[in-house]
């Protein structure tokens, strides 16, 4: 084989899989925030868990998500380096589907070491609209259940296909964030 020769690197998507909740989330959650701040404490003006792991008694992808508020997005740029040191890659590939948010993801390859990083504009409508959804389910737990139970259901339709079952629970999520602003 030539040096020039680079076999391409096959990437392998790990299938979509829901688990019930893990009461150890909130705290993964805490010491991640610590060792975040610890790096960018001073670009951040908010930390917050969101997603399903942030919701007690949800069952979830066990993926911790976290939201980063900033002042001005371009601020992110800043943030890439000292983030790299704890072990978070940025993907901007993300950025021309969403460019209100930059995004990093940390894991699979260490147990319970699986994160996903939102970094957004404080305040911004990303913002608003991931609290919304995340308090909605915190204060209703009948709609938590069902969320939960149509997640698992579509963790078994789309098992191999993970744009497909974020793009199915949209529906849901927009419903839930409609209610939640009419309730404000």
């Amino acid at each position: 084989m030539s040096p020039a020769f680079k076999p391409k690197k096959r990437i392998v998507k790990a299938p979509v899989e829901v688990v019930d909740y893990d009461p150890h989330w909130p705290k993964l959650f805490d010491r991640e925030k610590a060792q975040i701040l610890s790096v960018i404490g001073n670009r951040v003006t908010a930390i917050e868990h969101v997603g399903s792991t942030a919701v007690p008694g949800l069952g979830a992808k066990p993926i911790i998500d976290v939201m980063v508020g900033i002042h001005r997005l371009i601020d992110a740029k800043d943030c890439i380096r000292p983030l790299e040191r704890i072990g978070y890659e940025y993907v901007p590939e993300y950025e021309a589907s969403m460019p209100e948010r930059r995004y990093f993801r940390k894991g699979p390859n260490e147990p319970n070491k699986h994160y996903h990083l939102h970094m957004v504009e404080h305040g911004s409508e990303f913002w608003k609209r991931h609290l919304l959804f995340r308090d909605y389910l915190r204060t209703h737990p009948d709609t938590a259940s069902e969320y939960y139970e149509l997640k698992r259901q579509l963790a078994t339709r789309y098992r191999l296909n993970r744009e497909a079952y974020t793009d199915a629970k949209t529906f849901f999520i927009e419903s839930i964030v409609s209610k939640a602003s009419a309730e404000k």
